[in-house]
């Protein structure tokens, strides 16, 4: 099998990967770097393509899925309480001055 050949992956994995794809590209990220980070993301949660062999079907819990709220926690608990109170009243005007002008 050649390098790049999507052939051994599932039909799911396909398109989690796809979906995967779409966001990044929805952000801004060019469509072969989508591709990549996308399918680096399946290969972490899932271990790669379909495998044969008992006991090979065993939920991974899929870490990718759930990094990043972990994060942003993280990051958000170490800012003091002033901080993050200022943070939020900026983001809240912002949202205020933005929905006026879709309006």
């Amino acid at each position: 099998m050649p390098q790049g050949d999507k052939s051994a992956y599932t039909d799911k994995q396909k398109r989690k990967a796809e979906h995967i794809e779409e966001g990044y590209e929805k952000r801004g990220v060019s469509e072969k770097e989508a591709e990549r980070r996308a399918w680096a993301t399946v290969n972490k949660d899932d271990g790669g393509g379909k495998k044969s062999g008992s006991g090979r079907g065993a939920k991974t819990g899929n870490p990718a899925a759930h990094k990043g709220g972990k994060i942003g926690g993280e990051a958000s608990a170490s800012r003091p309480a002033s901080e993050r109170s200022a943070s939020a009243k900026k983001a809240a005007e912002t949202r205020k001055r933005n929905e006026r002008r879709a309006g």
